[in-house]
Parts: structure tokens; sequence; C-alpha cells
């Protein structure tokens, strides 16, 4: 009997020179998703090895990211569809990567036939510790040597797997870029505007109006074309003003004075600078459902959100409860073998907050008898971000810490939990970020200002100021 004809498997052969291919990483669909739409119209190919990859990491028990893990596979599915073989190897149109022209292709390449048959290609071998990186680097490196005119590029967020490629003779490498918001972490939204010398002395025209009981200053928007709403206004002299809001011709300033920030009070603490004042001041506007505040450590960042979450609850009635969650990267793996009840388990990420209270309540008779009261009055709960997806949170006043370690998908499904008469505060310092995929331009917190900075109901503020201690303050700046 003979046996049945082998049909051979057709690797994706190059696209025309004037587009590209692009090879991805496993990485970089665990970083992004939806980065298959991120490449207009050139070429994705999906080796094998990264599907091989999401299917084992589909299944962990971290829940952020094998939830990624399934969305891109998810998305893999729906884009081959019910494409025979060839046409899936061959490479099938990518839904949404135009508005028009032709469609950027995704295909798949079936790596584990690669055989280091030519021996011009520098294959690298099969270690078991590097098998799966060294098999993808292969992909690149086979169609590299397949169309040495052709544009082949590996798209990868590991440093050491780029270095490796580069030594390998791969002249395309590079970093995911699409999730970048900004080009310099230094053109941020802090919040505010400082101006040069008097502010005054910049205007030419400017109408003056009212607006219920708040009375404004209408200026031309080329004099500030940046502005956006709850931003603050800052001259070198004495000049403070916020900005109510804009349209395409105008900005509207509400002008306060330092005097009168810096006499704000939540809970006991005063602000120990202007940008701890501001930012109270948003944290105090019932018009604002959402303040980001951002902040080297020490700046008080913390010690303020507490505060003004104890105020509105327990004084102001605002609120029924007070959420308290964080991002703790290996949370996922180190929270199940920990004793007692989530928010027991929770404790040990969640000290900072305990510090805090013992800041505000330090000076009482018994501090330690006042935390527990006001823990159980403001019905203070710790959550895990891991278990706040699928749940809605209305009348809390609901606090994020720690959000520099977030994706941006990540904190958009967390943002999204946010409910009916409710206000979220999201802390974070860029300066301190534990992710090794994500950077301070890719972080789910800058993603987060630049994209709410626009909206009417969102304020943000930069605290630079660090007010823990002096040696914190030279730590910050000389360590």
């Amino acid at each position: 009997m003979e046996s049945p004809a082998v049909v051979p498997v057709n690797p994706p052969q190059p696209a025309p020179a004037s587009n590209k291919i692009y090879v991805l990483d496993t990485n970089v669909l665990l970083h992004d998703p939806m980065a298959l739409s991120a490449f207009a119209e050139h070429k994705v190919v999906i080796p094998m090895t990264v599907l091989e990859e999401l299917d084992h990491i589909k299944d962990r028990r971290d829940k952020a990211v094998s939830r990624e893990a399934r969305i891109a596979i998810q998305l893999i599915d729906k884009m081959v569809g019910s494409a025979g073989p060839h046409e899936i190897q061959q490479g099938v149109d990518i839904p949404g990567s135009t508005l028009s022209g032709p469609k950027g292709q995704l295909a798949i390449y079936a790596d584990q036939l690669i055989k280091d048959e030519h021996s011009e290609v520098p294959f690298l071998d099969g270690t078991p510790d590097q098998a799966n990186d060294n098999r993808i680097i292969n992909v690149a490196l086979r169609l590299q040597s397949e169309s040495p005119d052709a544009f082949i590029c590996l798209v990868t967020k590991d440093i050491n797997m780029r270095i490796k490629a580069k030594g390998s003779g791969l002249r395309q490498v590079e970093d995911y870029r699409h999730d970048r918001v900004l080009d310099d972490i230094d053109l941020l939204a802090t919040g505010t505007d400082h101006t040069e010398g008097d502010f005054w002395s910049r205007i030419d025209d400017v109408d003056t109006l009212r607006d219920g009981d708040v009375t404004l200053h209408r200026i031309p928007r080329s004099a500030l074309p940046d502005a956006y709403t709850n931003e603050f206004v800052i001259d070198e002299q004495t000049f403070i003003a916020f900005v109510h809001h804009v349209d395409d011709e105008y900005v509207y300033l509400a002008v306060d004075s330092r005097d009168n920030l810096m006499n704000r009070r939540f809970w006991g603490l005063a602000p120990r600078n202007l940008e701890q004042a501001m930012a109270m001041k948003l944290l105090d506007d019932d018009d604002i459902d959402m303040t980001v505040l951002t902040g080297p450590a020490g700046s008080g960042k913390t010690l303020l959100a507490l505060a003004y979450g104890l105020h509105a609850i327990l004084e102001q009635k605002k609120y029924s409860k007070l959420i308290v969650a964080r991002s703790t990267p290996p949370i996922a793996e180190d929270i199940g073998f920990l004793p007692g009840t989530e928010e027991e388990k929770m404790a040990p990420w969640l000290a900072a907050f305990d510090d805090n209270l013992e800041i505000l309540h330090g000076g009482d008779e018994c501090s330690n008898g006042s935390i527990d009261y006001v823990k159980e009055r403001a019905n203070i709960q710790f959550k895990s971000l891991n278990f706040m997806r699928g749940r809605s949170f209305n009348n809390a006043y609901i606090i994020i810490d720690e959000a520099q370690g977030l994706t941006q998908f990540q904190l958009k499904s967390i943002i999204s939990r946010v409910g009916a008469d409710s206000k979220i505060v999201v802390l974070g310092n860029l300066a301190q970020i534990d992710n090794k995929y994500i950077s301070p331009l890719t972080s789910g917190l800058t993603y987060l200002v630049e994209k709410t900075k626009d909206y009417p109901h969102s304020g943000i503020m930069f605290i630079a100021g660090i007010v823990r201690s002096r040696l914190a303050a030279f730590a910050e700046e000389n360590l």
C-alpha cells in the first residue's frame, strides 16, 4: 500500500517591495491584543510558536495576562475566519487596518518546518531555555533570506530578543510603538499652564461675563491654544485662574487666589504647597467624576485622596463607601496563598493607606481606636484589581493607587466599572514602573492623562513638591 502523498506547506510569500512585513512576538499581542490592526496596509506574520505561547498563557492563573491572550486568540480566529490553509499562509485581509485603499494582511507562518538547510542563514539553535524566542527570530531571518530587498521587521517588547535578532543578522528590529501616547514624557499634561511674567500683559482682548454665581473672563483661544477644561493657569506674579470651559474661539477663566486655595481643609488636612491646594480643589469639585494625581513618591497624592474620601463620606455624606485598590503585579499568584478574607490578603500591599490613616489620626488620644472607628464608619473596602472587572460600583469613592503599572487596556476596564454617583481618583508615579513591558510612554496612566484631559468631567494634577521629608526629597532628586 502506497503512503499518501505529502502536501507541502507553503510559508507566506513576501509582500511587494512597496509594503512591509512585520513578524510579531507574543508579548506584543499580550501588551495590545488589537496590535494586528496597527500596521496599516502592511503584512503581519504570526509564527506558529506565538500561537503556541498564547495557548499556554490563556490558562494561567494571572487573570490579566490570560484574558489578553484569549482576546488575541479570538481576534486571530475572527480574522482568518473560514479561509483555507493556503490562504492563511499567504495572508488574509485584516478588517479595519486602513480606512481606504488596500488592507493589511495577516499570515500564519509554520515555523516548525524551518530547517537549518541554508548555510548562509544564521539560524539560532533550539536551546530549551531560548527555543521559542529563537524560533520566532528564525522566521524573520528566513523571510529576510528569501527576499533580501524587502523590508522584514521583527517587532518585540523584549529588549534582549531585539539584541539577539540584530546580532543574528536581522536588519530591522523594533519595539512596538503604536501604544505610545506621546513622543516625549515631558509633554505629558500636568494640569497647570505656567506663563512667564504678568499674565494680563499678554492679553489684548478680554470680556467679563456671569455664569450663574461665577464670574468668568473670556479670552481668545489663541492666547491659550493648548488650554483644556479644569486646567489651572498661573503666572510669575500672583495671578491664578481655573479654566472653566473652552470652545473653538474662547477660553473661559474663573480667577482664584492663592490664599483661597491654601485655606482648604479635608479631614483636618491642610495643603502644604500650591499644587496640593489645586489638587484639593479638583477633588472637591462635584462636576469632576475622575481626578488623576501624578507625581513623585512623597508628594502627598495618597494622603490627599484618602483625606478627601473621609471628608466626603463622613462629613458631606456624598458617598456610601470608600474602595481602595492598587496595582500589584505578583498578586494573581500570591494572594491565593495568604490567609484570610480578600481584605486581609490585600493588607500587605495596602499598608500605605494604614500609614496615611495614622498620619490623619496620629494625634488622637487613642489613635488605633480612631482608625478602626473611621474604617468602619467610612465603610473602607480594600479590593484587588483582578476582582474588580465585571462589577459596578455605585455611590462610591474609589481610589486606584500605583496605576503606573497598568496597561491602557487594564485601566480602561477598571474605569468602566465606575457607576452612578461615584468618583474615582487615580494615583501614580511614572518614575516607579515595575512592569518590564511598560514604559512611561506606554503606561496606562500616561494614556489616561492624555485621553481625558479634554473631558470636561475629569481633572489632572502633577504634584511635584516632595513633602514626606527632606531625606525623601534628596533621595528622589539625587539617588
